[in-house]
């Protein structure tokens, strides 16, 4: 069993995959990255160490014997004028920063990179932690009804429309309108959009469902990073917004606080859908 380096943002995610490398008892050491990484991480073997400290990282997964990192939970991306960088970290900016031109995806390919060259496995969350992804079929004991459908495969596509141009992982459609799509804002910035912005006239209201939210990783998406993702506050966004339901594809959408999302949507009646993907 490969000795995992955790290389830790914010939110839930890194905890859930030390909890489990914890239960499985596979060794880990994280790294929590400065001014993202939660206080729920303290307590585990690790180093706090900056965003730009490529190499101060890269020498501390070594002395901690790690074999395999995973980069995990949200990092915004930095004002690179301010970052503060060791050597690594500044031979490697220049490389960072064309590649950031190019989206989210080309940036996350460079710093990969500098793991892959140091010999390290890659290893994304749903590898680190099988548990987490959505698997096929309705999650819960909300099923779609027959005239979701029409909702569930366009929004989908337009999911996966928008992410072949790199602009974001989800979408919302309701009747067959498209009500958003998801940039820069992020998911749950847009289900409150779409909950305080579009009249009710064009989509559901708590008591009268209507509508999907979608979520689908970019075909040029790097997967080891970057899966689309929902937790319990996705759900209460989504029920605020009026939606129906929630649908990602088997495999490759990451859900948090299982347990709590599956009886949050049971209570509320939403439906969490899992199709299979479809390959380009």
């Amino acid at each position: 069993m490969r000795k995992l380096g955790l290389i830790a943002g914010g939110g839930t995610l890194p905890v859930e995959i030390a909890a489990h490398c914890e239960q499985a008892g596979r060794p880990f050491f994280i790294v929590r990255l400065k001014g993202f990484a939660g206080p729920e991480l303290a307590d585990y073997p690790g180093a706090d160490i900056g965003l730009g400290e490529v190499g101060k990282c890269i020498k501390a997964l070594k002395r901690a014997g790690c074999q395999s990192v995973c980069l995990v939970g949200n990092v915004s991306r930095p004002d690179f004028k301010n970052l503060k960088l060791d050597f690594r970290g500044m031979s490697i900016i220049p490389a960072v920063i064309k590649a950031a031109r190019s989206g989210d995806d080309a940036l996350l390919r460079v710093v990969l990179g500098e793991f892959a060259k140091e010999g390290f496995v890659i290893e994304g969350a749903h590898e680190a932690n099988t548990d987490l992804t959505l698997g096929a079929g309705p999650l819960g004991k909300v099923s779609p009804l027959p005239e979701h459908q029409a909702d569930i495969n366009r929004a989908l596509h337009v999911a996966r429309e928008i992410g072949r141009l790199d602009i974001g992982q989800g979408a919302v459609v309701c009747d067959g309108l498209v009500l958003a799509v998801e940039a820069q804002e992020g998911t749950d910035a847009m289900l409150r959009r779409v909950a305080h912005e579009i009249p009710t006239a064009v989509r559901g209201q708590p008591g009268a469902y209507r509508g999907v939210l979608a979520k689908a990783p970019k075909p040029i998406q790097e997967t080891k990073v970057d899966l689309p993702t929902i937790g319990v506050a996705t759900v209460q966004r989504a029920a605020a917004a009026g939606l129906a339901g929630i649908v990602g594809e088997v495999g490759h959408l990451l859900v948090l606080d299982r347990e709590q999302v599956i009886d949050l949507a049971d209570d509320l009646g939403l439906f969490i859908l899992g199709v299979e993907r479809q390959t380009p």
